[in-house]
């Protein structure tokens, strides 16, 4: 059954800074079945996780002696808005490493002179320690987020709103090839525990065995720069341009096709495609190549007869010649 969602939480989490969404063990173990040969001998940092309740923390803790961790890092990040009532939150980092096969595992608890955010230098200092960074960043400062994981050249693994692949900072970083959509996006990601001062939104919301209050918001997904098998597997292409051109209208503002569906790209034109941004998730830079996104040749929307269907990325396809 398709869900019927209220989506107005993760959208307007910039806005109303509730970035609190906490990512379910299943949707984590789910996503980093994909991954595993990265993890060995790595350092992993969790900078967004308390691990008291993340479920990024216990997983990579879990699975510490399998992955061939060399250590596990995560940081708290303190409110300086506690509700009444509230106990007072520490900001600290841990480090996490386990010292031989069979022993305990060894484990440094810091607390933070500061509050802990990803930008302090307390956690700085911490991610340049890291190799891959693994977590469910604030939606609301997400692209600083990402500008701070490239410029110190960190490979990741995080979890984002579906609207982050339409920021121009975000696409450029996937047409460069920097970063890409991760295994699971929309129902591939099943929900988050959220606060008890959360509206809970959406026919699948619910409050689980454990006391878990739970939204599906079927918008996120997850993005990362680790390689994966998927991502270089061929878009079957099955439908043909010439003796269908009526199906595939002209833009009025740049030499391109419209195509409304992935599954409609045509196998037999090599111009300019404009699709929709869901083609990223199947999107294999090895078959095509990123042209610009959104926007004609006027810097306006891209338009047909006068109207602009909803976000469009242009693309071509690299083992064509061109029309």
């Amino acid at each position: 059954m398709a869900r019927n969602v209220e989506h107005s939480l993760l959208k307007n989490a910039k806005k109303n800074k509730k970035d609190e969404f906490y990512t379910l063990r299943a949707d984590i173990e789910q996503e980093l079945q994909h991954y595993t040969s990265h993890f060995k001998d790595k350092v992993v940092y969790c900078n967004c996780d308390d691990p008291k309740s993340s479920n990024f923390f216990n997983y990579f803790a879990d699975n510490f002696s399998s992955l061939g961790l060399k250590k596990l890092i995560t940081a708290c990040y303190k409110h300086d808005d506690q509700e009444p009532g509230q106990s007072q939150e520490i900001a600290y980092g841990l480090e996490y490493t386990v010292r031989e096969a069979g022993e305990p595992a060894e484990s440094v608890i810091t607390h933070f002179r500061g509050n802990g955010d990803f930008r302090s230098q307390e956690s700085i200092d911490l991610l340049n320690q890291a190799d891959i960074v693994v977590t469910n960043p604030p939606f609301s400062l997400f692209r600083a987020y990402i500008d701070q994981l490239i410029s110190f050249n960190k490979k990741f693994l995080v979890i984002a709103n579906i609207n982050a692949i339409t920021y121009k900072e975000i696409f450029k970083l996937i047409q460069q090839n920097k970063t890409w959509l991760g295994i699971h996006l929309g129902r591939g990601i099943s929900g988050f525990i959220v606060p008890a001062h959360y509206e809970l939104y959406g026919t699948e919301a619910r409050i689980d065995g454990l006391g878990n209050r739970i939204i599906s918001p079927n918008n996120c997904l997850w993005l990362t720069n680790l390689d994966n098998a998927k991502r270089h597997e061929d878009i079957v292409l099955s439908k043909k341009y010439y003796g269908n051109e009526t199906a595939y209208p002209s833009y009025d503002n740049y030499d391109g096709i419209n195509v409304n569906k992935t599954q409609d790209i045509p196998m037999d034109f090599g111009g300019a495609m404009g699709v929709p941004i869901t083609f990223l998730h199947k999107f294999n830079p090895d078959q095509f190549e990123l042209i610009k996104f959104r926007k004609g040749d006027d810097d306006r929307d891209l338009r047909i007869n006068g109207k602009s269907p909803y976000f469009r990325i242009l693309i071509r396809n690299k083992r064509l010649g061109t029309k």
